[in-house]
């Protein structure tokens, strides 16, 4: 098989006649001719010349100022700029089989302007297309949870599958993000429900830890306090002290437990 910056030499004899005839035709109706002759591309563009229908030996001329015949020549101008694309929303089927709706952001340019020309009919549409179906196939394998947590991930494989696939179109994927993720409202309410439960239940643990730490610690103060005799009549004028800084008339007598007891076994 040809290579494409060697095709251009095969013309055959015919070819090599009619384009002498253009040079000639080209040369006697000067200077008129020279305005069909010269062309210009800009600095973001490369120019892909066909010379009876084969690409001209060179690959893509340009940016600048480039030559062509007017009766045998013609070309296509490429734009190698980066061109940015929407992915659709798709509704994809996980691996835990959840349907969401997904949607992305595509950046590639041209890397090679002869095989954007001459590999496929339309480079653009094809990446576009290629970008949904390689969406949903990398998706697919994802249940939700990694869909919702690994999205760097998956944009870095969808990156890589699409800059392989397109390498033999001389384009070049330089960037891919995933932008939104849509549940269901009946899963998002799901959702919803068992995060406030899990908080819920977290909540009830730490208050039931709190409250065994407190009484531990009610434990080794009623332990100080056995120790002394004193240091429960000593509390009692701290908690009395505490009662009257707020200005509060009630007075507070202790009752011993013990003389309760008394009563009861009685």
């Amino acid at each position: 098989m040809q290579s494409l910056e060697t095709v251009g030499s095969s013309i055959g004899l015919c070819g090599s006649l009619l384009v002498l005839f253009s040079v000639l035709l080209t040369l006697v109706t000067l200077p008129v001719s020279i305005w069909m002759c010269i062309k210009i591309v800009k600095e973001y563009e490369r120019a892909i010349i066909f010379r009876l229908g084969r690409i001209v030996r060179g690959g893509a001329k340009g940016p600048g100022l480039f030559f062509i015949l007017p009766c045998t020549d013609n070309f296509i101008n490429v734009d190698m700029r980066t061109i940015t694309f929407d992915i659709p929303p798709q509704e994809i089927l996980t691996k835990d089989s959840v349907t969401v709706s997904v949607d992305g952001v595509v950046y590639y340019r041209v890397q090679n302007a002869t095989l954007a020309v001459a590999n496929i009919t339309n480079a653009d549409a094809a990446t576009r297309l290629l970008a949904q179906t390689t969406l949903r196939n990398v998706l697919g394998t994802k249940n939700l949870a990694e869909i919702l947590s690994d999205r760097e991930e998956i944009a870095h494989n969808m990156q890589s599958t699409l800059d392989s696939a397109t390498d033999a179109w001389g384009i070049k994927v330089e960037r891919v993000e995933i932008k939104d993720v849509k549940l269901p409202q009946q899963l998002q309410r799901a959702m919803a429900a068992e995060a406030e439960a899990t908080r819920e239940a977290r909540a009830k643990v730490i208050a039931a830890e709190g409250e065994m730490n407190a009484s531990r610690a009610l434990k080794e103060a009623s332990m100080v306090i056995a120790e002394s005799p004193s240091g429960l009549q000593l509390r009692y004028l701290q908690t009395l002290n505490t009662i009257a800084a707020e200005k509060n008339s009630t007075i507070i007598f202790p009752l011993p437990i013990d003389i309760i007891q008394g009563f009861m076994k009685r």
